[in-house]
């Protein structure tokens, strides 16, 4: 996020940011690019605990901050550049720690060339997920997407979209650890013997690196994508080759970078950082208003060059 600092809003959104703090900078900078407006993005804010003063000063900072947005592409429109689709994902539902969880699953048409876990944003599993599992279907992944919502009865019933960032950021890391777990199993379950990876968006580019740091044994290939880095990162069980993916102007993410470096540098981990420089966070998104083509569509071929290395 761009943020660079936010006095205004006090000490606890500096420096590292929290999955909380992150999810608050998500409503900022939404507010920034046009997205919502003020009374809404207030009204987000004040779900996720943050006063009037406070979060009207963020919305003042990030303001005088953000640069032009790019525009997304029309509803139902076919994004330039789309890889091969097998269509969108379909729902499934499967046994979790605390009960059924839910998810979108898909399949390739022939022998999977590795399972994907795939973790949403902080909307939860949007149009955007599923699309992107048969995405990855079509390029001969297994794919699923577990819905984190799934306790709350699912994304879908949701009525207010603005409750699921609060939601999420009400749930405990160990709990949200737990389901990205089961959907491992599940994977294993569905796609028998095929080599795991996990890439997770924003809330779920912070989920991957949470589970790189839990030591996650099955994962062979993880690529977070512009997520929140644990404040003091260790990764000495880490057993995955991570493609960590940045946008250029997301300052408030991009601070963590050189700690993920170094954590992944002390674990002997193999490990590759790519930066999409002019590209805003949330820039492989194409539902949103700062969908880049350009770099979304190198994004999406360097992971699967990723994958394709490391999950055969």
């Amino acid at each position: 996020m761009r943020p660079g600092t936010w006095a205004g809003a006090g000490p606890a959104y500096a420096g590292c940011m929290a999955l909380h703090d992150y999810q608050v900078g998500e409503a900022a900078e939404d507010h920034a690019d046009g997205g919502l407006s003020r009374r809404e993005a207030l009204r987000r804010l004040a779900l996720l605990g943050l006063g009037v003063t406070s979060a009207g000063g963020l919305l003042a900072a990030c303001a005088v901050e953000s640069p032009p947005t790019r525009a997304a592409p029309a509803p139902g429109a076919e994004p330039p550049g789309r890889a091969p689709t097998v269509g969108p994902g379909q729902e499934i539902r499967f046994p979790g720690p605390a009960g059924e969880l839910i998810g979108s699953w898909a399949a390739p048409a022939g022998r999977p060339g590795g399972a994907v876990l795939v973790v949403h944003e902080n909307e939860g599993l949007t149009r955007h997920f599923h699309d992107l599992v048969g995405r990855l279907a079509g390029a001969g992944y297994a794919a699923l997407c577990v819905d984190l919502l799934s306790a709350r009865g699912g994304t879908s019933a949701i009525a207010d979209d603005a409750q699921a960032p609060p939601a999420l950021a009400d749930t405990p890391v160990e709990v949200l650890l737990a389901d990205l777990r089961a959907g491992i199993d599940e994977l294993g379950r569905r796609a028998p013997g095929a080599g795991l990876g996990v890439v997770g968006f924003q809330f779920g580019g912070g989920m991957t690196w949470q589970l790189l740091e839990a030591g996650e044994p099955r994962l062979r290939a993880a690529v977070p994508f512009y997520g929140p880095v644990p404040e003091r990162p260790d990764f000495a069980g880490v057993t995955a080759a991570v493609l960590a993916v940045y946008a250029g102007d997301n300052a408030g993410v991009n601070e963590g970078q050189d700690r993920a470096e170094a954590a992944l540098e002390a674990a002997g981990a193999t490990h590759w950082t790519r930066t999409f420089e002019g590209a805003q966070d949330a820039f492989f998104n194409d539902t949103g208003p700062r969908y880049d083509d350009a770099a979304a569509s190198q994004a999406y071929t360097e992971m699967l060059d990723w994958f394709d290395r490391y999950l055969e």
